[in-house]
């Protein structure tokens, strides 16, 4: 596991291993470590808006040491896996705009509106609690569905904004993310009803219902 501590002196180690300076977004639980809402993660998650940028990240950390991992170990045949770093007990999972099932969205990037920087180089944006709950969805990884619990016990909620950018999913070629993001919150409301109001269910299946009307239209 990563502390914050540890956390906060790799990401510094990697920014002065830059030969140049870049933006990238948390998420996860990197992200949920800045945001106070975890003590420790497995991985250290980034996504980075170009290839490119990733490469000089990338350099930067095989030159601590990191060796590269095969996805295919954590993620199986997922699409839109990222490309693994480690070293010991220490992961980076690097991901290029697509996060699994999910879209980094221009929405998305801005909605990260708290920022991080260390040393000259390395510029991080935390994404928004409400975007951290549909990639947690959408990566379906272990203990996601503990940290989605943590982050809806903590933070002020706007609904609106989750079923609105599940939607905006849906429009940018993800078609299966209210369904997806249904289900997953069903099984948190089954968990603990306080969490998760069954208005908001009602709203993410109806439209899958509507979803489902469309496409026997087209047919």
């Amino acid at each position: 596991m990563i502390s914050i501590e540890a956390q906060q002196k790799l990401l510094l180690a990697a920014s002065k291993n830059l030969k140049k300076k870049i933006t990238v977004y948390a998420i996860g639980g990197t992200a949920m470590m800045f945001l106070g809402l975890k003590n420790s993660t497995l991985d250290i998650d980034l996504v980075f808006e170009t290839s490119e940028e990733r490469e000089f990240f990338k350099k930067a950390i095989q030159g601590l040491g990191y060796q590269e991992l095969n996805a295919m170990k954590v993620y199986g045949a997922k699409k839109n896996t990222p490309e693994m770093f480690t070293l010991g007990d220490e992961r980076f999972d690097l991901f290029v705009g697509e996060v699994i099932n999910f879209t980094f969205s221009d929405q998305v990037k801005k909605r990260a509106k708290e920022i991080r920087q260390f040393s000259d180089n390395l510029i991080i944006k935390i994404a928004d609690p409400h975007d951290l709950i549909i990639m947690k969805c959408a990566t379906d990884r272990l203990k996601d569905k503990d940290d989605v619990m943590a982050i809806l016990k903590n933070t002020n909620i706007n609904w609106d904004i989750v079923v609105a950018e599940a939607k905006n999913q849906v429009k940018s070629g993800k078609e299966t993310a209210t369904f997806e993001l249904g289900y997953f919150l069903k099984e948190i409301y089954k968990t603990d009803k306080k969490l998760v109001p069954m208005t908001v269910l009602d709203c993410l299946f109806d439209f899958v219902k509507e979803q489902a009307e469309e496409q026997k239209k087209r047919k």
